[in-house]
Formats: structure tokens, C-alpha cells, sequence
């Protein structure tokens, strides 16, 4: 019986482990329907902005309020797991404060922990005003109604649990190590959770043990919870933020990609010594041509899979967008939750299928983003600049513009008219050849 708990913790945290390792896998497996990408280029580059954008946070700060409370956050999750790690070993070897030889580094360490809690318990509520009661615009949008907002609010009463319990686990542990009880060492600085000690005068060495202990149980295991949560959660953006800014575009944002077989098309038709009948598609007799753009999620990049699966729901990229702003359905946070749903819903079909997908009838495109969406994009990339951790939600719009004018004719005749114009007549407007100039010579 004295290894129980110590069989039952190793018990939970291979579990805990597991079942997130599993998801993992899963998650590395949906973004892997994706079509192969090269991102193999300026590694320096690419390593610099990682550290900047998604360790530095250089761009939540742009809006200083909510930047400043993110940053809180996400320090006190950094930091706090320090902690994490000394209860891990504790509950694996029996001990107790292991790192309490440490000394006057480990008093620091406890007290700054403490610090941090009290500081993300702040955070965490002003975040909770700010969507429930302040109700600000980005976080009442339509696509934020349901799970999006169960979501964004289960994430912060997590949070607020957590460090409610770090810091009731701390303050009967101060008090149990005033009372020389045996197996509490006398370690650590408690400069918040010292006031929680008139809650527990008068207590029991055992009911304190049993308040300590509890605290302690319910704070590693919320942890392993909430970290097979994240999978589930807008939250995923703590894992996924560094392989996302690390793959983010870094080309020039206005700039778009020439599809190969295009470009080959018109070198074929510039040079006078081509052979018109040769196959110049990369495509062998009996197999599928590949499509242009995108109509379903396994049409999209595994970055731009990556991207649906790091989007945070801030909203930031809805707010700068001119389209939204002016009443139109496009909503760039909606092009990628929709595309994380979709992708999910095409995960659960391999799943049940044992590997293999099978029809069901539905796609990315009509079933889940309207062809209205797609062309109330203006392409001006606020959207992508907007976004705190690189995100780039016009390459989705603009792959599925693609396929609808390429594959399926589709355009608005607006457009229509205007690529008639321009390749009948070299300009966008309805005028000859002769004449497309003219507006030069006026006065």
C-alpha cells in the first residue's frame, strides 16, 4: 500500500501521455492529406521568425492590451511548468519538493511561480469580461456562436482552476511545514498563497494533509487533461504556433504563386519550335490530371492545413477585414475554422473507414464555404498581416477562386467580362486595340 499512489500517478501520466501522443499522430496524419509543399528555403529566415512571432509575440503587442495579458499567459504557462516537472518527479519517486536543496534558487523559483499564477488569475479574468459581459464585436460574430464560444470559455475557467489549485496546494503546504509535519520539508518563498493560511487555522495536520494532497492531485491531473484538451480546442496554437511561423510565406504578401502546368502551357504556345503534340503535363497515359485550385481539403497544402489547425479564433483577422467591415458574409476566421472542420470531419471518415476515405458526398467547397464568401475577398491581405501567428487565409480563398474559374467557369460576370476584355482586346474595359490608350493623351 505505501506504493500505491506512486503506481497510480505513473498509471495517470502514462495515459495522460498516451492518449496525447495519439492525437498527435492523428493530427500529424489529417495535415499530412495535404499536398506536399517546399519550405525547405531560408532556414535562417525561417528560424527567425518563429522566435520572434511565436516565442517573442511581437505580434499580439500590436494590440497593447490584449498583448500585454497574452503575454502574461503564456509566460505563466512557460513558466509554471517548471513546477509541473517537480511534481511529475515527486509523484513518480514519492518525494516531496525535490528541488528544494536548490535552495535560495528554488525560494526564488516557488515565488515567482506564485507571482505568475496570481498574474494569469487576473489575466483570465479580464479575458472573461471582455468576451461575456464587455462582448467586444470580434467575439460575437456568427461562426463564434456554439463550441467556439463553450471553447474560448472552458479554456479559462480551466486555466482559473489550475491556479486556484497551485496556489491552495501551496498555502496548506506552507501551513502543514509551520506545523513540522513530517514529510514537509521547509522550502520555498509563498508570497500569495501566505494569505490563504487564516483559511486553515485551526485545521488538522491530517485535514490539511488531505487539503495539500488533494490540491496536488487535482492540479497534475488537470494538466494532463487539459493537455489532451488542446487537441480539441482553439487552444492547439500553444503547440502549433512554432511550426506554423516557422512555415509562414515569406514572400512578398501581395505576390501569388504561377501554377507550373500554366506556365509550361504558354512557353509551349511562345515558342515556334515546340512540338504542339508533345504531353508536356508531367501526367503519364491512365492516370487522374490534377485539378486546378482547391475544392475539397486534400486539394490544400499541408501548411495551409497546419494553418486551420494553428488558427486561434481571435478574431483579429475579421476585424481588419474591409469585406466584413462593410456587411459582406466573407469572415477570414470562418475560412479557417471551416477548413479545420472539414478536415476533422475527413479525419473521422479514415478513422471509422480503417484508413481509407470514403465518399460522403461533401466537400470544403458549398458544404462548408459559399462561393459568396470566396469572391467578397478584396485580396488585400489585411487578414494575413493581421494574424498573430502567420496564418494565411487568402491562399485558401484564392486556391478555390482558382477552381472555380479554371475548373468550373464560375466566375461572376463581372470578371467574366473583364478577362473577355483583356483577352480580346489587351485591357480590362470594352475598348479596341486601337483606342486603349487614348485616355493617355487626354489633358
Amino acid at each position: 500500500m505505501q506504493y500505491l499512489p506512486n503506481i497510480l500517478f505513473v498509471a495517470a501520466l502514462m495515459a495522460g501521455i498516451g492518449f496525447f501522443i495519439r492525437n498527435v499522430k492523428k493530427l500529424a496524419r489529417n495535415i499530412k492529406l495535404g499536398k506536399k509543399v517546399d519550405v525547405t528555403d531560408n532556414t535562417s529566415l525561417r528560424w527567425r521568425n518563429m522566435f520572434k512571432i511565436a516565442l517573442g509575440q511581437t505580434k499580439m503587442v500590436v494590440r497593447p492590451i490584449p498583448g500585454l495579458l497574452h503575454i502574461i499567459v503564456y509566460l505563466g504557462f512557460i513558466i509554471i511548468n517548471i513546477e509541473v516537472l517537480e511534481i511529475i518527479i515527486d509523484g513518480i519517486l514519492g518525494t516531496h519538493r525535490v528541488f528544494s536543496p536548490l535552495g535560495p534558487g528554488y525560494n526564488f523559483l516557488i515565488a515567482s511561480f506564485e507571482i505568475f499564477a496570481l498574474l494569469v488569475i487576473i489575466a483570465v479574468i479580464i479575458f472573461w469580461v471582455r468576451r461575456n459581459l464587455i462582448r467586444l464585436g470580434r467575439f460575437i460574430k456568427p461562426e463564434m456562436k456554439g463550441w467556439p464560444k463553450t471553447d474560448a470559455n472552458w479554456i479559462l475557467y480551466i486555466e482559473l482552476i489550475l491556479m486556484v489549485l497551485f496556489l491552495t496546494m501551496n498555502g496548506a503546504d506552507y501551513q502543514l511545514q509551520q506545523m513540522d509535519a513530517t514529510h514537509y520539508t521547509k522550502a520555498g518563498v509563498f508570497p500569495i498563497s501566505q494569505f490563504l493560511l487564516p483559511f486553515f487555522n485551526g485545521m488538522s495536520v491530517s485535514s490539511l494533509i488531505l487539503i495539500e494532497r488533494s490540491a496536488w492531485w487535482l492540479h497534475i491531473l488537470g494538466i494532463l487533461f487539459f493537455l489532451n484538451y488542446l487537441y480539441y480546442s482553439k487552444h492547439l496554437h500553444i503547440l502549433l504556433a512554432f511550426p506554423n511561423t516557422y512555415f509562414g510565406k515569406l514572400g512578398p504578401k501581395g505576390k501569388f504563386n504561377n501554377l507550373e502546368s500554366v506556365t509550361q502551357e504558354v512557353r509551349l504556345m511562345m515558342d515556334p519550335s515546340a512540338d504542339l503534340y508533345a504531353n508536356t503535363s508531367g501526367v503519364e497515359d491512365g492516370q487522374e490530371v490534377p485539378k486546378f485550385g482547391a475544392s475539397d481539403v486534400k486539394d490544400l497544402t499541408r501548411v495551409q492545413l497546419l494553418n486551420a489547425y494553428t488558427c486561434t479564433e481571435c478574431g483579429r483577422c475579421t476585424n481588419e477585414c474591409p469585406a466584413n467591415q462593410t456587411g459582406k458574409k466573407l469572415s477570414p476566421r470562418k475560412i479557417m475554422m471551416d477548413t479545420r472542420d472539414r478536415l476533422e470531419e475527413v479525419g473521422k471518415n479514415l478513422d471509422i473507414n480503417k484508413g481509407i476515405f470514403k465518399d460522403d458526398g461533401k466537400q470544403l467547397l458549398d458544404d462548408y464555404i459559399t462561393r459568396e464568401e470566396l469572391w467578397a475577398c478584396t485580396s488585400c491581405n489585411a487578414c494575413v498581416e493581421a494574424c498573430p501567428v502567420s496564418i494565411d487565409p487568402l491562399s485558401i480563398i484564392m486556391d478555390m477562386r482558382q477552381y472555380l474559374v479554371m475548373e468550373q467557369s464560375a466566375a461572376p460576370s463581372e470578371l467574366n467580362n473583364m478577362m473577355g476584355n483583356i483577352e480580346n482586346n489587351g485591357a480590362p474595359w470594352p475598348f479596341n486595340q486601337m483606342d486603349r490608350l487614348n485616355w493617355a493623351k487626354e489633358n
